[in-house]
């Protein structure tokens, strides 16, 4: 957030807000961006996925390509965090470069599908990288099962998914689960998804947005500005969201 002062003497708090969206591989996240971007006017930043050159070889060969495929997120999604955090307008991001290292590249180390010393050159470029950026306003965790992500992910027929091994989403899953237990640079809203259906239940995405609003930054200058005088921001309505 940016400050400015005021022509009484007193600081004001300008009203750009920088969201980001984390989670596992089919949980919702860019439909939810692109559905949060439109409803309250974030410029939405995607992660690469029809141009990113590495992505298809990867699911083919994981160990060969962990390496340039991590290197490749970790540039993009640097310039795509510069870019929020430069401009003035408030912008949402679909999945963060935390995710990459603590989530992505450590899963990869840890099963053996990328050499300790491309790990470690890794996690050194990352630590540089990252201690140049401040973190978002908030980060919403989208967390959903194994069966609920295999689902989806059979839904939107990527071919170059079909093949994921179980074994990857859970760990996936499980190193999320310890992100988030440990993240404390921001604020967190971790929403559980499996039971939602915020692209064909109107309710569920609207519980969704009152969640967010609630849980940022300057929440009631938030609200004016928007000009939202119906949306509720009360979080005891049965959602299965936790904000922490």
């Amino acid at each position: 957030m940016k400050w400015i002062p005021s022509l009484g003497g007193d600081e004001i708090v300008d009203q750009k807000i920088f969201v980001a969206v984390a989670g596992n591989i089919g949980t919702g996240k860019t439909t939810l961006t692109q559905m949060l971007s439109k409803r309250f006017g974030w410029e939405a930043h995607f992660e690469v996925v029809a141009d990113n050159p590495y992505l298809a070889d990867f699911y083919r060969d994981m160990t060969r390509y962990s390496f340039p495929l991590q290197i490749f997120f970790l540039n993009n999604r640097f310039k795509a965090h510069q870019a929020v955090t430069q401009r003035t307008n408030s912008a949402i991001q679909d999945r963060t470069i935390y995710e990459d290292a603590a989530i992505f590249a450590r899963n990869l180390f840890e099963q053996g599908q990328m050499e300790e010393r491309d790990y470690r050159n890794y996690l050194e470029l990352y630590k540089v990288m990252v201690g140049f950026l401040n973190p978002p306003d908030l980060i919403i965790y989208l967390s959903k099962s194994l069966p609920r992500l295999k689902q989806q992910i059979l839904q939107r027929g990527r071919e170059y998914e079909k093949n994921i091994p179980d074994e990857y989403l859970i760990n996936l899953n499980r190193y999320y689960d310890e992100w988030m237990d440990s993240y404390d640079v921001g604020k967190k809203l971790i929403i559980d998804t499996d039971d939602l259906d915020f692209v064909k239940n109107p309710g569920d995405f609207d519980q969704i947005c009152a969640q967010i609003v609630g849980n940022l930054p300057q929440r009631d200058l938030f609200l004016e500005s928007r000009a939202m005088p119906g949306l509720s921001v009360d979080t005891s309505s049965g959602l299965h969201a936790v904000a922490r």
